[in-house]
């Protein structure tokens, strides 16, 4: 299901909650939201939809994917960015990595590890920062 986009600063600033299976639905509207906003927008977080659980949904090379519980575990090549986010107003200077290292959970809770370079990369980091109550 396709939810309204969330834009009180007050709730977004907030620390997501772990997500569990118990969450699956809510990956599911966070996806459907993606896509509904494909135009403009490359990734989200469940506090995006008003949901403040640790769930992220992001394009990955022309592939969405989605990550519950995600953590950068490493990080190299620092730069900075301009970024937008559908949640905001405006566009705003963020600092990013070229190269991140990401653990998660998939929707059974298996734990996985893998490393994400460039555009990939900083859309993960933009919505990591959203899981921790980080508004660029």
């Amino acid at each position: 299901m396709v939810r309204p986009l969330m834009t009180d600063t007050v709730f977004l600033a907030q620390k997501a909650q772990p997500a569990t299976t118990q969450d699956i639905g809510i990956a599911d509207d966070l996806l459907d939201t993606l896509k509904a906003h494909a135009d403009g927008c490359v990734g989200m977080a469940a506090n995006m939809i008003g949901v403040n659980k640790a769930i992220i949904a992001f394009d990955d090379e022309g592939t969405l994917r989605e990550m519950f519980n995600p953590v950068i575990v490493y990080r190299k090549g620092l730069y900075l960015a301009e970024e937008g986010c559908l949640s905001l107003q405006g566009q705003r200077k963020a600092k990013r990595h070229r190269t991140i290292k990401v653990q998660w959970q998939d929707r059974e809770m298996q734990t996985h590890t893998k490393n994400f370079n460039g555009w990939t990369a900083q859309i993960i980091q933009h919505e990591v920062d959203h899981c921790n109550g980080i508004l660029i």
